[in-house]
């Protein structure tokens, strides 16, 4: 990871970060070491994969931070890795914080495994008191999905840009949860497509309500009762 963040230009992507309302894609970000890493992290938690349906939004599989934490540590080191926050930190300008230990979507796997498994356009919302920022990294992808997503539909002045990408192994993908709203396009029969998220925030507070609204969110939406209600104290 070392010697792949020094040939970045980071000014540079800095800049592309900005222009773009805070939205930045590379294709090839992570070393094929680590690519491999996290698709053995993959294989280690297929079988904690819980399924979901929101008819007419969203159908997939998720595991939460708290099962990564026992079956896949890689993946919480990646997320901790001082020389990688560093780096997100200066290319969007802000003092970025890892998510609470009771917040599932710290880090998480999204499976894309059956036909019509999908998301709908959507924000990434923060429900904190301050900005959340998503990371997404290209694990597997054996499949014709597609990120497709929207550029300044909240910024004033600006006409929404369009835009569509496949995550491949290695990509990167980070931006403003609450600018861009994007979807993933329905997989077919046969297809296999497993994405990793990062969450980081600017601050770490939440109200309990909005926190009791989060945590039903993602219990029927994503990693089911049992993974979000599971104790933060198993969670380093």
């Amino acid at each position: 990871m070392s010697g792949r963040l020094a040939v970045l230009d980071k000014a540079a992507l800095r800049q592309r970060f900005l222009e773009q309302d805070e939205f930045l894609f590379l294709e090839d970000f992570l070393p094929p070491e680590l690519v491999r890493q996290l698709q053995d992290a993959v294989r280690d938690t297929r079988g904690a994969v819980n399924r979901n349906l929101i008819p007419g939004h969203k159908k997939g599989g998720s595991v939460s931070r708290h099962v990564i934490d026992k079956l896949a540590p890689v993946i919480a080191e990646l997320y901790r890795r001082t020389e990688f926050t560093d780096w997100l930190r200066d290319l969007c300008g802000e003092a970025l914080l890892p998510s609470p230990a009771d917040d599932p979507h710290a880090y998480a796997l999204y499976f894309y495994t059956e036909a019509g498994d999908h998301i709908g356009w959507h924000y990434d919302t923060s429900y904190y008191k301050g900005k959340r920022y998503t990371l997404l990294l290209g694990v597997i992808d054996d499949s014709s999905c597609k990120l497709e997503y929207r550029l300044y539909t909240k910024a004033a002045g600006r006409t929404p840009v369009d835009g569509a990408i496949a995550l491949k192994p290695g990509a990167l993908v980070f931006f403003n949860g609450d600018k861009l709203q994007h979807r993933i396009t329905p997989s077919a029969e046969g297809e296999d497509r497993v994405a990793l998220t990062f969450e980081y925030v600017t601050n770490q507070a939440m109200s309990p309500w909005w926190r009791l609204i989060s945590n039903m969110k993602d219990s029927f939406a994503y990693f089911g009762f049992s993974q979000v209600f599971r104790s933060s104290r198993r969670s380093p």
